[in-house]
This record gives structure tokens, C-alpha cells and sequence, in this order.
């Protein structure tokens, strides 16, 4: 599975575009999804880079959740803006990376990123409850490079 196209079915990135909607649901965090096929760089680098193609350090609350796939190199990142990794647990992404990973391995990726999807959800509506005032900062769709 090295191309983008063929990584998920337009169903499954549907229900990943829907888990992204619920998680934000119940915070001010903005969450997406960018999918490409390899990259040539460290992979966190070129997650750093894309976050900021993205506008995601644009959020009010520097609260941007980005989960970064390079495809062939079957490897992947997530990376918070600054407003998250100040509240967030030291290990919080490791634990939220596992979990993804434990569905990868079986090739369950549309799985993998939902779960990943609702944990950020669950920890940004901690530190980053929803108002009434909130607005969607940015698009929940995928991303593709």
C-alpha cells in the first residue's frame, strides 16, 4: 500500500473526517489528518513542516493536534502546537501513538487513526473545553502531499 489514493477508501475517510467532528465537538481543539506517500526528510521534521503549510500554529489557543503519514515509509507523528505540550502529560502522545500503532500492525489503519482521533479529543476537552463561542478554526477533512 504505497500510494495515498489507495491508503483508505473515500468511506473510511469519511468516518475519520466524522471521528475528527466528534472529537472537536466537545473542545476548542482542532485536530486534522495529512496523509502523503513518503517523505524525504525525519519524518517529526517534516510533520513541524507541514503543521505550519497547514496554519495549524494559527489557532487562537495554539491548540492544533496534526497526525502526519508518510505511507510507504510506514511511519507516522503527532505533533501538538505549544498550547497543548504546556498541559498535556510528558507521555501522552507516546500512549496515543501506541495505541495507533497496535492497530496498524494488524493493517487497521482507518481504526488507528479514529482511536487516536478520540483519545487527542478526550485530552484537549480537558485542558481545552468546548465554549460556547468556539469556532472551527480549521477543516476537519484529510490532508494528502
Amino acid at each position: 500500500m504505497s500510494k495515498v489514493e489507495d491508503f483508505l477508501t473515500k468511506e473510511e475517510e469519511q468516518e475519520i473526517v466524522e471521528a475528527i467532528r466528534v472529537a472537536e465537538k466537545n473542545t476548542s481543539g482542532e485536530i486534522r489528518v495529512h496523509i502523503e506517500k513518503t517523505t524525504s526528510k525525519v519524518p517529526y521534521d517534516r510533520a513541524l513542516e507541514v503543521f505550519y503549510e497547514l496554519r495549524m500554529n494559527e489557532t487562537q489557543l495554539q491548540n492544533g493536534v496534526l497526525i502526519y503519514l508518510a505511507v510507504a515509509d510506514k511511519t507516522f507523528v503527532i505533533c501538538g502546537d505549544k498550547g497543548i505540550n504546556t498541559v498535556v502529560s510528558a507521555d501522552f502522545w507516546d500512549s496515543t501513538k501506541e495505541i495507533m500503532r497496535n492497530h496498524f500492525k494488524n493493517g487497521a489503519f482507518k481504526q488507528g487513526l479514529i482511536d487516536g482521533i478520540l483519545k487527542a479529543g478526550k485530552e484537549l476537552k480537558q485542558h481545552f473545553p468546548y465554549a460556547a463561542d468556539d469556532i472551527n478554526e480549521l477543516p476537519n477533512e484529510i490532508s494528502k502531499g
